[in-house]
């Protein structure tokens, strides 16, 4: 079954950029465009608003705008618009959990907007079984410009990044741009060393040695798969949402890897955090392989 790439829309600016941008992605990516709206029905005293019929009439009318704008730009592209009732957290979740990647808008240095208010960003981000994007209500197709790469953050052993280092490989192999790999370290406390570890970092020479041969190891597979998406590593000493932000200035697009689920319940972990707040771009987050 062909995967849609699906976008959440809600009348916001923020929502007419990610509509946008996903209807480029998609014709990127050879696959049909799916735009939603999560709405649920809110009773109020005023009878207009109290109108079951005449809220959904609305929401129908909301993505079917959404679904002429994009049309008009992209007549070739298949292009499907649905308005869906009931919690908003759920009814997204559903909607990319059958999607290749979700497309939402955000508001730039801020919270998130319209039926992302609060938490429910949040938790659509942290509980999607698919990669979601962030797109600022400044984005523009000129961002994608030929010399902007895909940057990506890496962590850990090759099986921690393997989700976000696919999603940025195949979205640079559509766009036909290079990938940043990047992979931030720190000096560990001294009882963080262990005989094995030790053992391991004087056979790499030292911990930035041991870093880059870490950050090869995986992106040998990702080299082999897509071998004409041009590669730059990037190993440097420092917090993981700074470096990775600095590497995101002039990007077209930064990937991060959101944290497993845990006993707690489902995390996007402070890197992910940083980077949706503050990053200049469209922003990724990838759920683990």
């Amino acid at each position: 079954m062909t995967r849609p790439v699906t976008v959440g829309v809600d009348g916001s600016p923020e929502s007419t950029a990610a509509a946008a941008w996903a209807a480029r992605e998609a014709v990127r990516r050879d696959l049909p465009l799916r735009i939603v709206h999560a709405w649920q029905w809110q009773s109020y005293d005023l009878a207009p608003a109290a109108d079951h019929d005449a809220q959904a009439d609305w929401a129908k009318r909301l993505v079917q705008e959404a679904r002429d704008a994009v049309v008009a730009g992209h007549p070739g592209l298949t292009v499907t618009a649905e308005a869906l009732e009931g919690g908003p957290v759920e009814a997204l979740a559903a909607a990319a959990a059958a999607a290749e990647l979700l497309v939402l808008g955000s508001r730039g240095h801020g919270a998130l907007v319209g039926f992302l208010l609060g938490s429910v960003g949040r938790q659509v981000i942290a509980e999607s079984a698919r990669p979601v994007v962030l797109v600022r209500s400044e984005d523009r197709p000129s961002d994608e410009a030929a010399g902007r790469d895909v940057v990506v953050g890496q962590h850990g052993t090759p099986e921690d990044s393997d989700g976000a280092l696919g999603f940025a490989f195949a979205t640079a192999a559509a766009r036909r741009a290079g990938v940043r790999v990047v992979r931030a370290w720190s000096l560990p406390p001294v009882f963080a060393y262990s005989p094995g570890s030790l053992k391991l970092l004087d056979e790499a020479g030292g911990l930035e040695p041991y870093e880059r041969r870490a950050l090869d190891e995986a992106l040998r597979p990702w080299r082999e798969r897509y071998p004409q998406v041009p590669v730059t590593e990037q190993v440097e000493m420092g917090s993981a949402g700074q470096v990775l932000l600095s590497a995101a200035a002039d990007a077209q697009l930064v990937v991060v890897g959101r944290h497993a689920s845990r006993p707690v319940g489902p995390r996007i972990g402070s890197v992910a955090h940083a980077l949706l707040h503050h990053a200049p771009c469209p922003v990724a987050v990838v759920p683990p392989a």
